[in-house]
């Protein structure tokens, strides 16, 4: 939906206010009351931003200081040309939330100036479908910051129909941003970031090499870190992708038959115990009887004879 017609559903014509004394509504003068009224309910204020809060649902998974500050010095050169849309606070007198603008919301509040704002009376419902809608009209969210956008909707009880009205999109496009976002836990989400520059293909792989692999999110999060020196998060979900690609090369090579357990003995033939292997892990048991202290040493030497053994094994090709 483009843009005017976000701005023209929001701004419909409210109940004249209660203050204005009732006049004819036939001919000139009450074509002229009528606009006179249109004119006040769309009329830009000024408002301190430490009187606006939080509202709707979460759009953005990361903030770009950059461009903030780009934001900023455009406002402290050529002030805030358009305004940002606000509700009054529904629990709160006298506090208002914000619908959508929140970056010049920020902007304002650092540079001590008020904040333009159109003022509008709406439910939750209409709140989160007018912030959907502007979200849409943006150019800047990606894909995975509108599928996080519709998976707090779900999870705050809204239907289908409603999604699909608030991102503009079709029932079949909202069933498989779902399906990403069901398939891919919000921590992991989180820890990847925006990424925008992956689309919903990319996406959508990685939420298919999750469920092949069966790996759990806390699992893939510290690779990210170690992997990924970059802050982008572009590079983060690179990293993400190259570890599920090395999990799923290896788990099929070793096949889809689990191999038997072995068992693990001692230079002196001692048994220490067994290693077992699945599809995911490989998983040893010492026996405590006989390794006399040998776990905790392997335990805190395990870090430096793994990059040992890192440095004759490079990465394998994530292709």
């Amino acid at each position: 939906m483009a843009r005017k017609d976000v701005l023209k559903g929001l701004m419909g014509q409210p109940a004249e206010p209660a203050d204005l004394p009732q006049r004819p509504t036939r001919g000139a003068i009450g074509a002229v009351s009528r606009s006179i009224a249109d004119l006040k309910a769309r009329a830009v204020v000024e408002l301190d931003p430490a009187m606006i809060d939080a509202g709707g649902l979460t759009d953005r998974l990361e903030t770009d200081e950059a461009e903030d500050s780009t934001l900023r010095a455009s406002i402290a050169e050529y002030g805030q040309q358009v305004p940002v849309l606000v509700r009054p606070h529904p629990e709160i007198d006298g506090r208002f939330q914000i619908v959508y603008g929140r970056r010049r919301v920020l902007a304002m509040r650092d540079l001590g100036q008020p904040v333009k704002a159109l003022i509008r009376d709406l439910d939750d419902r209409e709140l989160v479908l007018a912030q959907g809608q502007e979200n849409t009209a943006r150019r800047d969210l990606s894909f995975i910051e509108k599928v996080n956008f519709a998976r707090q909707m779900e999870q705050h009880g809204y239907e289908r129909k409603v999604i699909c009205d608030a991102l503009s999109v079709d029932k079949t496009l909202v069933s498989r941003m779902l399906s990403v976002a069901e398939r891919i836990p919000p921590d992991l989400i989180a820890t990847i970031g925006a990424a925008p520059s992956v689309g919903r293909d990319r996406w959508t792989a990685l939420a298919d090499l999750i469920a092949y692999t069966e790996v759990e999110a806390e699992d893939v999060a510290p690779m990210i870190t170690v992997n990924a020196a970059s802050p982008r998060s572009d590079d983060r979900f690179q990293a993400a992708w190259d570890y599920l690609i090395t999990l799923r090369n290896r788990r099929r090579r070793a096949g889809a038959t689990p191999q038997e357990p072995r068992r693990v003995f001692a230079a002196d033939g001692l048994p220490l115990g067994q290693v077992k292997f699945d599809r995911n892990f490989c998983t040893l048991k010492l026996r405590l009887a006989n390794t006399d202290g040998f776990e905790d040493w392997l335990l805190d030497n395990l870090p430096a004879l793994h990059a040992d053994w890192q440095k004759s094994h490079p990465p394998e090709d994530a292709g």
